[in-house]
């Protein structure tokens, strides 16, 4: 996003394509104007979010994997279905998080992340502080706003140059589009890559227990559809 105000879709998922194949295993609108709320219309109901929170998490799902017609976006992917999941594991509450002090900012860049957030925190405190900067600057909620301030301010977030009355700008961005990858292409069983659409859209054959006669064959297309992890298949 720091390159242009619009993520295109196709670079983003070219983008992480190599990488996806070789973690997944491990891991278990473009129109402008005032649009209605992206989130509106998802059955989903969440078991973390509030209303605000889900509408803001929607809108910037609906911009970082916009649906432009190169495949599912983000939302019809159910990304934002798989960050509310996750935000009731483990993982929300920082289990696999080093969460003892020194705190940032009494700590080196060298330690990496060193905040007193968990992913729940984050989120929570990062959509309220995110959600009130918008609005003082343009004059109604994120979710509200066109596909360019949208993508405009997501810059601005990821860039760190919004002052957030809560977690830093950038760190909180971070953790949004970490999960918005992770949910995009995790196993369909955590709620995102709805109908393995994601897996479909780069060939990558999913929890097949045996595709090692394809690794070689640079450049040939995958003939066979993936297949998940509860035994769906794609």
């Amino acid at each position: 996003m720091s390159k242009a105000p619009n993520l295109r879709r196709r670079s983003f998922l070219l983008g992480l394509a190599p990488a996806v194949a070789g973690t997944l295993g491990t891991i278990a609108s473009s129109a402008s104007g005032e649009p209605e709320d992206p989130g509106a219309k998802r059955s989903h109901l969440p078991v973390f979010f509030n209303s605000a929170e889900w509408s803001f998490l929607n809108a910037s799902v609906d911009r970082l994997i916009p649906d432009d017609g190169n495949g599912p976006g983000g939302l019809d992917a159910g990304v934002a279905v798989f960050i509310d999941r996750q935000m009731e594991a483990p993982y929300g509450h920082g289990a696999y998080w080093y969460m003892q002090g020194p705190f940032y900012p009494d700590t080196p860049a060298t330690l990496g992340y060193q905040l007193r957030y968990t992913p729940r925190d984050l989120y929570r405190l990062g959509i309220a502080a995110a959600d009130r900067a918008f609005l003082a600057a343009k004059g109604l909620p994120f979710s509200k706003a066109s596909a360019e301030d949208r993508d405009a301010f997501l810059s601005q977030l990821e860039a760190g140059t919004v002052q957030l009355d809560g977690p830093p700008a950038a760190i909180f961005f971070g953790q949004l589009l970490t999960n918005v990858r992770e949910g995009y292409f995790a196993d369909p069983m955590y709620g995102g890559n709805r109908d393995m659409a994601a897996w479909k859209a780069i060939g990558f054959p999913g929890a097949r227990a045996d595709f090692t006669d394809w690794l070689d064959q640079q450049g040939r297309a995958y003939p066979f559809g993936p297949v998940a992890i509860e035994g769906d298949r794609g």
